[in-house]
């Protein structure tokens, strides 16, 4: 794991690494239950143990190999002054994906001993010491001193801090990876950094100080974390000070970074998602620990919005990529959703910080839903490739990638999955929490005894679980088993989504292999009772297929079922399918699903089949062509780890919503090039879709984006030579926010022996958002059109589909 070169090791300023005994400040206040760390806790399953390896064996290598490959490590060595300042990263905020990873690899020392991690770790530390000025000011980008700045920097410290520059933010990332890198090494190398760079924002910021809120945040949660490591009251109050700050008179007053009014008047999701998730956690964790009853308020009441109007099925949250944003409410379409894994990773935990706050299963139940399906699916199942948005169906044109430029959900991955088994117990005095199933030990020290704690279970494949729970004495405490909301016909608190029919089978509880008494609390069956060693609770869950329909408000699910299965949301793709081809499926509500495990099927799966059809257009009638066909649904985090393909979470139950295969036509029938070099967007074009309008989420399309002010092209060869006559063009327009709009100006050619010769058009070449444009011409018999399209001068263009006749 040696990345660096010894002479730019030996060139960096030592920083002080020692060893020391690990401390926990005492805080006055705090959430009234306390998770059960997961350095107490050691999974043993055979779905979430797997992938903690490949995270620490794989994936957080690899991404430290991106981070010196991509220059992130440069950036630092720049600043340090040890390497020339001859170029820059793309973004101000990449000095975080290295934080990140530290974190990820710091929790991942806790659980799994590497001599070769934890000594590279030392390296990177020094890097990072010898970038830091000496009052504590550590931010690359402005450091370094480039010749030409980043635009985001501003010409002096915090200057565009409310905007773009991510001074603070980077603050937030240093002050978690440090506090893990301690309580992981008990060495103080990475958190005297912190503190040096926290003991600055103290003296920077604060009222009568620098006025000034991060644009992005995080810090607030950093803050929260360093206060309780070091006791320092000072960190809390200015997490306290960066929230009350927002929405005041003076400042950047945006929806985009939940600055539009004081965050105690917030009571809905808007703006960008990460950065309000991010929000809610640090609210919460200030309100734990200074008591402050406005700021629950505000996030209970957030909550509620996001759980009944916002989030996805599969627990992702943001609908939008214009902002990264949520959207309306019950705006929620599926091809073109974010649902960024980052929005998801922040989702675990606020919902997490909610539930030790209230002590209520329902926002386990997000959680979990979150953890097992919209989070999962970032990473592949290799841990090398990775989804920044995580959408609920394709045509293909999603596809996990090596890297982005923008690395955040990459390396917020690699430090979430290590920390993973800490969310699933936890305890209020002589109260224990089983939250989530996984086969699992785990130590767990209460008031009354220390008490030992085994599942074992096949979860999520399988309902059963066993709890062995040994006190090391003869004593009496409470163990809260909680009984998920998708077993009793909820699948998210509220009625977004609900079973489209209600389960028979109950829950059942036994101790020691008989019935037992016990009581519903907040979502939790409650067993209180003298506890002896070798107590074992056997609990079996439903787990039969559910239904789930959508509320009617949901446009894009209308006529339309999401299979699940316990915690795992399914999906249809193409590879387990008929002809590579899911959209034009359509599966009666009332049909049997049956279940296969697959052990040698994507690392192991729980795979659905059932009986459908297929579905195809017909020339010159509105009739459909069916076909019976044998359907297979994977669990949804699992898709596109086989290469291009389709893939689908709400299944048609109704034709009218299905996307049918095309009738044959010259269209349909036709090769598709284009200057634009993307396979899988030429499908779009003779699809015989019709966009809703011209930025019709569910609808795909070719586009040029990021060119501007080009003369591009698209082409059909035919099959065979036609004579023709008209075409039309429905183009693709997601103005305002989006990066394409219309066309200056479009002209058809034929080819006529080997030339390009321009059609002698009949009618004008329509212009126009959310209508077909056509263009009528001259009768000629050819084999190919071409497309010339004049892009604007500011943007781009693209098309949705494109009607020879």
């Amino acid at each position: 794991m040696n990345f660096l070169s010894n002479k730019l090791i030996a060139a960096i300023i030592p920083a002080s690494v020692f060893s020391c005994s690990v401390l926990h400040a005492q805080v006055k206040n705090d959430y009234p239950i306390q998770p059960v760390v997961f350095t107490q806790v050691h999974v043993t399953d055979q779905f979430w143990a797997p992938k903690i390896n490949v995270n620490a064996d794989v994936t957080i290598p690899y991404t430290l190999e991106q981070c010196k490959r991509t220059g992130r490590i440069d950036n630092f060595l720049r600043a340090a002054g040890v390497i020339p300042v001859d170029t820059l990263t793309a973004f101000t905020f990449d000095d975080t994906d290295l934080y990140k990873v530290i974190e990820g690899a710091s929790y991942s020392l806790q659980t799994k001993k590497n001599a070769s991690l934890e000594k590279y770790l030392d390296t990177l530390i020094n890097v990072i010491a010898a970038a830091q000025e000496p009052d504590g000011y550590l931010y690359t980008f402005r450091t370094m001193k480039p010749a030409k700045p980043h635009e985001w920097v501003g010409g002096k410290r915090w200057e565009k801090e409310e905007d773009l520059s991510h001074e603070l933010y980077n603050s937030g990332h240093l002050y978690e990876a440090a506090v893990a890198h301690y309580l992981a090494t008990g060495k103080r190398s990475l958190l005297n950094i912190a503190i040096k760079n926290a003991d600055l924002l103290v003296n920077t910021f604060g009222w009568g100080k620098e006025e000034k809120f991060p644009g992005h945040q995080v810090v607030e949660m950093g803050l929260a974390r360093l206060y309780r490591v070091t006791g320092k009251k000072a960190y809390l109050d200015l997490a306290k000070f960066f929230l009350d700050l927002r929405g005041k008179k003076g400042h950047l007053n945006h929806e985009y970074s939940q600055a539009h009014v004081p965050v105690v008047d917030q009571h809905t999701a808007v703006g960008h998602a990460v950065r309000a998730t991010y929000m809610y956690t640090g609210m919460a964790d200030v309100a734990a620990l200074t008591g402050d009853q406005q700021y629950l308020s505000a996030i209970d009441d957030i909550w509620r919005d996001v759980i009944s109007k916002k989030i996805y099925i599969t627990g992702g949250i943001g609908a939008t990529g214009n902002g990264e944003a949520f959207g309306a409410a019950f705006d929620l379409p599926n091809m073109s959703a974010y649902a960024e894994t980052c929005a998801s990773i922040a989702n675990v935990y606020w919902n997490s910080r909610m539930f030790l706050l209230h002590g209520d299963a329902k926002y386990i139940d997000v959680l979990e839903r979150v953890m097992y399906n919209g989070l999962l699916s970032g990473v592949s199942l290799n841990g090398k490739r990775f989804f920044y948005p995580n959408p609920l169906a394709s045509l293909g044109q999603h596809q996990r990638s090596e890297w982005f430029s923008c690395a955040c959900c990459i390396s917020n991955m690699t430090r979430f999955l290590p920390s993973m088994p800490g969310y699933i117990y936890a305890q209020n005095k002589n109260d224990l929490y089983v939250n989530l199933f996984v086969g699992s030990s785990a130590s767990i020290k209460l008031p009354a005894a220390k008490v030992e704690l085994t599942q074992n279970t096949n979860y999520p494949w399988s309902g059963k679980n066993e709890i062995s729970i040994n006190p090391d004495k003869k004593t009496s405490f409470s163990v809260y088993v909680r009984i998920p909301g998708w077993a009793i016909n909820e699948p998210v608190p509220g009625d977004l989504y609900t079973n489209s029919k209600k389960n028979v089978k109950p829950v059942t509880i036994l101790l020691n292999g008989k019935a037992v008494k016990y009581e519903m609390k907040k979502g939790y069956a409650v067993i209180t009772r003298v506890w002896s060693k070798n107590d074992k609770l056997q609990l079996e869950l439903p787990m039969d297929i559910q239904k789930v329909i959508a509320n009617d408000a949901v446009a894009a699910n209308k006529n339309r079922f999401a299979l699940q299965m316990g915690p795992i949301v399914y999906c249809l793709e193409s590879p387990d399918n008929n002809d590579s081809a899911v959209m034009n499926i359509v599966v009666d509500q009332n049909t049997v699903v049956n279940t296969t495990y697959q052990p040698n099927l994507l690392n192991g799966v729980m795979t659905l089949q059932m009986k459908g059809f297929a579905t195809k257009r017909q020339e010159q009638s509105n009739q459909l062509l069916k076909t019976e066909q044998e359907v297979t649904a994977i669990p949804y985090y699992a898709w596109a780890n086989r290469g291009p393909s389709e893939m689908e979470v709400w299944i048609p139950y109704n034709e009218s919503a299905a996307r049918p295969k095309p009738a044959s036509t010259i269209a349909s029938k036709s090769k598709i090039s284009a200057s634009v070099k993307n396979k899988m967007m030429y499908r779009s074009l003779n699809d015989q879709y019709d966009p809703v309008d011209s930025k019709d989420p569910g609808a795909s399309y070719l586009h040029w984006w990021p060119k501007k002010n080009t003369t591009e092209w698209v082409q059909y060869d035919f099959d065979a030579a036609y004579t023709v006559s008209s075409s039309k063009i429905y183009w693709f327009d997601d103005g305002p926010w989006g990066g394409c709009r219309i066309p200056a100006a479009w002209k058809i050619y034929y080819l006529d022996n080997g030339q390009w010769i321009p059609v002698k058009n009949t009618s004008a070449y329509e212009i126009q958002k959310d209508k077909f444009c056509t263009v009528n011409f001259e009768p000629v018999k050819t084999t190919a059109l071409k497309i010339e399209v004049q892009l604007p001068a500011e943007y781009a263009t693209g098309i949705h589909e494109w009607i020879v006749q």
